[in-house]
C-alpha cells in the first residue's frame, strides 16, 4: 500500500508556470505507476498525465503520456530515490483551473497509456490549482 500527498498548487496568471508534488510513503514506490488527474467544479475527473515504472521504454521516452488538452506544456517525472512524482505545468490556461489529484497504480505499471481513474488503486487528496485571465 502506498499514501501519497499532493502539494505545490496555488494561484497563478495566465501563461505562467507551476510545479506540482507528489509525495508517497513506503518503500515500493518504484513499482508503482504515477498519474496525475484535474477536477473542476461540475465536471468529471480527467486525465492529465502518467509516467510508467523503469523499463526499456523509459530509454526512447515511451514511459510517458498526456492527455491532448496538455500535451506540449505539461511535463511529468519521477524521482524514485525521493518517493515523489512532479508535474511542471508551464504556459498555463484559465481551462487549466481545477482540483489537481496525484495517483498510484500497481497493475499496469508499464504501459503508459492508462487514462480511467478507476484503473488507479491510490489516491491524494488534492491540491487546488487556479489560473487567472
Amino acid at each position: 500500500q502506498v499514501q501519497v500527498v499532493e502539494s505545490g498548487g496555488g494561484l497563478v496568471q495566465a501563461g505562467g508556470s507551476l510545479r506540482l508534488s507528489c509525495a508517497a510513503s513506503g518503500r515500493t514506490f518504484s513499482s508503482y505507476a504515477m498519474g496525475w488527474f484535474r477536477q473542476a467544479p461540475g465536471k468529471e475527473r480527467e486525465f492529465v498525465a502518467r509516467i510508467t515504472t523503469w523499463s526499456i521504454a523509459t530509454w526512447s521516452g515511451r514511459n510517458t503520456y498526456y492527455s491532448n488538452t496538455v500535451r506540449g506544456r505539461f511535463t511529468i517525472s519521477r524521482d524514485d530515490a525521493k518517493n515523489t512524482v512532479y508535474l511542471q505545468m508551464n504556459s498555463l490556461k484559465p481551462e487549466d483551473t481545477a482540483v489537481y489529484y496525484c495517483a498510484a497504480d500497481h497493475h499496469r505499471t508499464t504501459i503508459a497509456a492508462v487514462t480511467s481513474p478507476t484503473d488507479y488503486d491510490y489516491w491524494g487528496q488534492g491540491t487546488q490549482v487556479s489560473v487567472s485571465s
